[in-house]
């Protein structure tokens, strides 16, 4: 932690010195590094009590560069993900996936052009605004859409957050057609989990889902363990299908979950593996 307040007080001499391009090019080889030591670390309850004084860290930084896109894209991944794996309390986990959004939010609209007001937009427009983007513009594309995704989780009782998901699925359509591998095939899994929330008969497409789910666990190579949990819990339990929900869950924990990029969330796919596999019972 000193070498990274010496680091900040670096930053601060090179700002006053007027070297804003330097500022960004190191600002975001930290907010990099510091997002790749957390998904690489293996030990939760570590991530979980020190997390907290990097996100302060990266909206400090944030503050100081309001307009780097990749700052801000940064900042929206890791406030996200750190409500969705260990912020319980609803009204700070609102918080924090509210600020997660208006981060990515900045970061589309400094990004990708005419990428303001997306949430606002008249959806035709908005449906246009997809069409035209291309590959390159995937990144801030796809974290929006995960952080908006978690956005709307947090909201689930309000009917005007649900009413957004339409925006968040057609978001994802485009980014599989414009290169569904990334992330690990991570909007497939989104989608997978979109088409899984209700049942047939309210409108649920499972069997959508689920062929969402098989192509990102082909994509991942199975790497992406949580993809085979998400695929347990929202398919199978959705459908009965004891023997497929018993299956990937032994395979999850069967698996090595040191993976680069993705040893954090592999563990607590471990986790919510075992926890799955032992309510099996009760459940089916």
């Amino acid at each position: 932690m000193g070498r990274i307040a010496v680091a900040c007080l670096s930053f601060t001499l090179v700002v006053s010195a007027g070297c804003a391009s330097l500022l960004s090019s190191v600002t975001g080889g930290l907010t990099e590094n510091l997002a790749n030591a957390i998904l690489d670390n293996p030990d939760l309850a570590m991530v979980r009590d020190g997390a907290p004084a990097y996100l302060i860290l990266i909206d400090s930084l944030v503050a100081g560069s309001p307009d780097n896109v990749n700052l801000l894209s940064q900042a929206a991944m890791l406030n996200s993900a750190y409500a969705a794996a260990f912020v319980e309390d609803e009204k700070r986990n609102q918080a924090l996936q509210s600020k997660a959004l208006d981060f990515a939010s900045r970061a589309a609209c400094e990004g990708i052009a005419h990428g303001c007001e997306l949430r606002t937009r008249p959806y035709a427009d908005y449906e246009r605004w997809l069409a035209g983007l291309e590959q390159k513009q995937v990144p801030l594309l796809y974290r929006l859409g995960t952080t908006w995704a978690g956005w709307i989780q947090a909201h689930g009782d309000d009917f005007v957050a649900i009413a957004e998901l339409g925006r968040v699925k057609a978001l994802m359509s485009r980014v599989i057609e414009l290169d569904e591998g990334f992330d690990h095939g991570g909007a497939h899994l989104y989608m997978g989990v979109f088409e899984t929330i209700l049942p047939p008969g309210l409108g649920g497409k499972p069997e959508v889902g689920r062929r969402h789910f098989e192509r990102a666990v082909e994509l991942s190579g199975g790497r992406h363990m949580l993809t085979k949990v998400m695929f347990a819990e929202k398919y199978a339990r959705l459908v009965f299908d004891r023997e497929l929900h018993d299956r990937l869950l032994l395979e999850v924990l069967a698996t090595d979950p040191v993976q680069p990029g993705l040893t954090l969330i592999n563990v607590v796919a471990q986790e919510r593996a075992a926890t799955l596999l032992e309510s099996a019972d009760e459940y089916f």
